[in-house]
């Protein structure tokens, strides 16, 4: 099962965000959507990544003046895995990413572009 491939089991239409989008507005859509993670798309090519535990808390921190773009606080250098890998490499990738915080979502990224995300639970639901 390990062997099988990102692409078989990848969520491929994904919810997005572009970089000129107020923090606000991009935290309500993780919020309704019930998502943890909201990849940066301009022209269809990954440019950063917002996590709803980043925005939250800062939010709450009252950290972002209103107005804020996504650009301004999104993670820039955003861990990602092709659609070609298999399930075993995505979870290795996941666990050494995870060593600065939890990592349960990886963009998938073929020639740059945004082709979907997966997720631990994707992984965890194709083993089990």
């Amino acid at each position: 099962m390990l062997s099988k491939k990102v692409k078989e089991i990848m969520t491929t239409d994904v919810l997005t965000t572009t970089s000129d989008i107020d923090v606000v507005c991009a935290f309500e859509k993780l919020m309704k959507n019930k998502i943890s993670s909201l990849p940066v798309v301009e022209d269809d090519k990954l440019v950063g990544i917002i996590t709803a535990t980043d925005v939250g808390h800062n939010l709450i921190l009252d950290k972002y003046e209103l107005g804020t773009a996504v650009e301004e606080i999104m993670i820039k250098s955003v861990v990602t895995v092709s659609p070609e890998d298999d399930l075993e490499t995505a979870i290795n990738i996941m666990k050494e990413a995870s060593s600065s915080g939890i990592l349960n979502q990886l963009p998938v990224v073929e020639n740059g572009k945004l082709v979907g995300i997966i997720s631990d639970g994707d992984i965890i639901q194709e083993i089990f």
